[in-house]
């Protein structure tokens, strides 16, 4: 067996897998295999170093599946079916499934439909796209505009439109009631503030829900992509994409976490604020912040017992732990939507200096039932010139070592709808 053998041998999934993910005509995708194997055979002594023979032959086969679809366009049919779940994962858009990428690209018009396929498709510059149309940069820069901006409201519109199909415009009645018996022992391997369990496959769509109105506010659909790695530690790859329906915007964040046999954390956080990426990691000091969990960030245990730690006697909590802490406080019947959940509540204190309590009312799945936010009665005053206690004051309150804490939002997950 030759060397270039040996090498296509240990490669030939991955090269397989590329190509038919990108075209999903078999034929076609064969007959573009084939190309990339021919010409991988014959430009192999171009290959300066054998290490990186997967990476070059998988920029061989990106260019076939290119140029496969430049023959199809030149008559300027755009294949809607191409449209793959992945291909504008990184464009302006956010995460979108594909699904919903075909029905809003079709309703698109023409003129739209074609400058985005040539822009995020085939990967084309504007300059390329400007000899192709035969029309000045300009007109490029300012129809592509146009056409982002379009599929983003058509898309948005739409995506409002079913998730609130699964999610509920309202948030159904609920009573918590304490009982009588002992905390159970639960598993929990939900990460923290996004309730999905980092494996991949996981998705799920938790809707936050004003606590007056008890209307649907925002809504954040989660998933769980791939493998990733942070720092040589590995854990998953997570798309948060976060719409508020008030403000008819959208933001994104993606995340790497990690699962444990022991606990489940963050390792870094990705954001974007228009042509901008930032990412954060566990060995910045924002990230840990804001993410960061546990000492040297390792994370919530997913075994949950009842420590003590926090006292809790009806409204009155308190603690003597100086540190964000997580803790069992008691065992309680949730009735919501009509149905019944036997759930122990978890408290967690401390964080943002004290300034948020949550409770976290969890089955023996260890999945989240009900997610309640409280913030400190001065919590963020410079901005709202005003106290929770003034700006909600039919809220549930809480009094937590001698100060206030207000009802601020329920959440929900579609997880027990």
């Amino acid at each position: 067996m030759t060397e270039f053998e040996r090498l296509i041998k240990e490669n030939l999934l991955y090269v397989e897998r590329f190509v038919k993910f990108r075209i999903s005509d078999i034929n076609d995708a064969e007959d573009v295999l084939q190309e990339v194997l021919l010409s991988a055979f014959k430009n192999f002594e171009q290959l300066k170093s054998k290490e990186t023979f997967r990476a070059w032959v998988i920029g061989i086969a990106r260019n076939k599946c290119s140029g496969y679809y430049r023959e199809k366009s030149k008559n300027q049919e755009i294949p809607v079916d191409k449209f793959e779940e992945n291909d504008f994962v990184c464009s302006p858009f956010g995460y979108v499934e594909n699904s919903f990428t075909d029905d809003v690209f079709s309703s698109l018009s023409e003129k739209d439909r074609q400058i985005l396929y040539f822009a995020f498709f085939e990967e084309m510059t504007q300059t390329e796209i400007a000899e192709k149309l035969s029309i000045p940069v300009g007109t490029v820069k300012s129809r592509l505009h146009t056409a982002k901006q379009n599929f983003k409201e058509k898309y948005e519109c739409r995506k409002v439109d079913e998730v609130m199909k699964k999610l509920p415009k309202s948030l159904p009645e609920y009573t918590i009631t304490k009982s009588k018996n002992k905390p159970f022992d639960v598993i929990c391997e939900e990460l923290k503030g996004l309730s999905i369990i980092p494996k991949v496959g996981e998705k799920t769509l938790w809707g936050i829900y004003n606590s007056e109105s008890g209307n649907c506010e925002e809504y954040t659909e989660t998933k769980v992509c791939r493998k990733a790695a942070i720092h040589g530690i590995e854990g998953v790859e997570i798309t948060s994409t976060q719409y508020d329906l008030i403000r008819n915007t959208s933001r994104r964040t993606d995340f790497v976490a990690q699962l444990t046999d022991t606990h489940c954390r963050y390792l870094a956080a990705t954001h974007y604020d228009g042509d901008m990426k930032k990412q954060f990691t566990f060995l910045d000091d924002i990230f840990m912040k804001n993410w960061g969990f546990g000492e040297n960030n390792c994370g919530n245990e997913i075994l949950l017992k009842q420590k003590n730690l926090i006292q809790r006697q009806e409204s009155n909590i308190k603690t003597e732990c100086e540190k964000e802490i997580d803790d069992i406080v008691g065992r309680y019947t949730v009735k919501i939507g009509g149905k019944i959940y036997d759930t122990v509540c978890v408290m967690n204190i401390g964080h943002f200096g004290g300034t948020i309590a949550i409770e976290q009312y969890l089955d023996r799945n260890g999945r989240t039932i009900l997610w309640r936010r409280f913030n400190k009665n001065d919590w963020a005053f410079r901005r709202y010139g005003k106290t929770w206690e003034e700006m909600l004051p039919d809220n549930e309150k809480l009094t937590i070592n001698g100060e206030t804490f207000v009802l601020w939002y329920d959440c929900i997950t579609d997880y027990i709808l």
